[in-house]
């Protein structure tokens, strides 16, 4: 075992860097390689217990800071964490399997939470309600909720970070974060951060461990008055079961299953460029990867023939900065590499054409979850790649006839994350943008920032990550009517 490359990470609780109080370890493995890169403290049920407490002492010294002050801080952390960007770029590296360019996404997303949501926090205005009988005035005041607890997924391991820190601590709310065990590493190393710069304690809080321990123990706690996570639609449900100990405000960004409809109108470089992006990018682990493509009939057999071509020309690799040409890695575990065997053998037993991939890569090492850019051509309803989420480089392609067909076919889904039309029709347009089931439609392009709402109806989801709209998760409302 060589854990020599990034060492031991303590939890991070109450300011300190801490073991867990059983001791126990867990390994953090690369999924290029197989190797055992580093180990985290394994927190359990009393160590998520102590996280709490700390969190409820770091809301109430927190909460009384200005705006102003708060600010001071999250700016100071911006600055650490760029110091340290490299390190942190190389860590989501080993521990996820992304490479290197794609890591900075993850940087730039802590970075800029840190800095955007201040500001918003600072635009915010209270709203002013009429009094129709002119007998008071009346005004809406934001608070900040308390103690929140962010539970996160592995596939972006510091962007989640960043897309709950920055709004938690603007509101002036207390933050337990909870990685993923799968890519815990790097949101550690934010924990040794926090400590190097002397964050107020207890004001951000950092621990991993098994889900039945200490998700469920901060869960049914009476303390968090905020639960928000990003994972799938399953855990979710699961949180929000075991919630119900007390009323707590809840933000989740869950499942997609996006489709991504290209008419015989589109500009198909444009629509066959964000195909290949959306489908391998980060290995296909995104949750608002193009899941269902949608063709139309006339432009089918144009549109696989250059897809297959251009996927074939992707590098893979182990994606360090000295590999700036990889394109994409691994998939982070041995078994989601064999649920998108399954996905393949499943879609073919039922009429699917394997068009490309589909086979573990020769070259790269055995220990490690390499497959293949994977295409899949004439999947139907009835094919798991069509119902599921697939969250690996696993491309479903089906042709459409008509509009009504490819309307039917995208909204044929339990979630409603992410969609995408590609179309020069303003009536079309029109039309997608108000049937499509999907809190988010992106047409003829693709932008995710900061500044934008990110957020799913139906089983994706409640609330939103970015924007001015995930502070509504971190805030209450007060209603300050007076008399005249």
């Amino acid at each position: 075992m060589n854990t020599q490359k990034f060492g031991y990470k303590k939890l991070y609780i109450d300011g300190q860097l801490i073991d867990s109080v059983s001791g126990e370890k867990d390994d953090v493995v690369c999924p290029a390689t197989g190797e055992v890169i580093a180990q985290v403290a394994k927190a359990g049920k009393e160590d998520a217990e102590k996280a709490l407490e700390a969190a409820q002492k770091g809301f109430k010294y927190w909460s009384k800071l200005s705006l102003a002050e708060r600010t001071e801080w999250m700016t100071k952390l911006r600055s650490a964490v760029l110091e340290k960007e490299h390190e942190l770029r190389t860590a989501m590296v080993h521990e996820m399997g992304k490479n290197y360019e794609g890591a900075y996404e993850d940087i730039e997303a802590v970075i800029n939470a840190l800095e955007w949501y201040p500001a918003a926090m600072k635009n915010l205005r209270e709203e002013q309600i009429p009094d129709y009988e002119n007998t008071h005035t009346h005004k809406m005041i934001s608070k900040p909720a308390g103690v929140a607890v962010a539970y996160l997924a592995w596939n972006f391991p510091l962007l989640n970070v960043g897309f709950k820190l920055g709004p938690a601590l603007a509101a002036g709310c207390s933050l337990i974060i909870k990685p993923s065990a799968l890519s815990p590493l790097s949101t550690y190393m934010i924990g040794e951060i926090l400590h190097e710069i002397n964050f107020p304690a207890g004001v951000v809080n950092i621990l991993s461990g098994p889900s039945s321990t200490v998700a469920h123990t901060m869960t049914t706690s009476k303390i968090p008055a905020v639960l928000t996570m990003i994972g799938s639609t399953a855990t979710g449900q699961k949180v929000i079961a075991d919630s119900t100990t007390s009323i707590k405000k809840l933000g989740m960004e869950l499942g997609g299953n996006a489709p991504f409809i290209i008419f015989e109108d589109a500009d198909l470089e444009v629509a066959l460029n964000l195909a290949v992006i959306l489908s391998f990018w980060n290995s296909g682990q995104i949750c608002v990867a193009a899941n269902r493509i949608l063709v139309h009939k006339n432009i089918y057999e144009k549109f696989m023939k250059e897809f297959v071509k251009r996927t074939s020309e992707l590098k893979l690799g182990f994606g360090l900065k000295e590999n700036p040409d990889v394109f994409m890695g691994p998939v982070v575990t041995r078994s989601d590499r064999d649920r998108m065997f399954d996905l393949v053998d499943d879609a073919v037993s039922k009429g699917a054409t394997l068009e490309y991939g589909g086979k573990i890569p020769e070259g790269f090492p055995e220990e490690g979850n390499w497959i293949e850019p994977t295409i899949v051509s004439g999947i139907t309803p009835e094919t798991k790649l069509f119902r599921q989420e697939t969250f690996g480089p696993v491309a479903g392609v089906m042709s459409f006839e008509t509009d009504d067909e490819a309307l039917e076919l995208a909204n044929d889904t339990e979630f409603g994350l992410a969609s995408y039309i590609f179309t020069n029709d303003h009536k079309r347009i029109e039309r997608f943008t108000e049937e499509l089931e999907f809190g988010e439609i992106q047409i003829n392009g693709v932008k995710y920032a900061i500044y934008l709402p990110h957020g799913g109806i139906k089983n994706s989801g409640i609330g939103h990550d970015c924007s001015h709209l995930a502070l509504d998760d971190y805030l209450v409302k007060k209603r300050v009517s007076t008399a005249i």
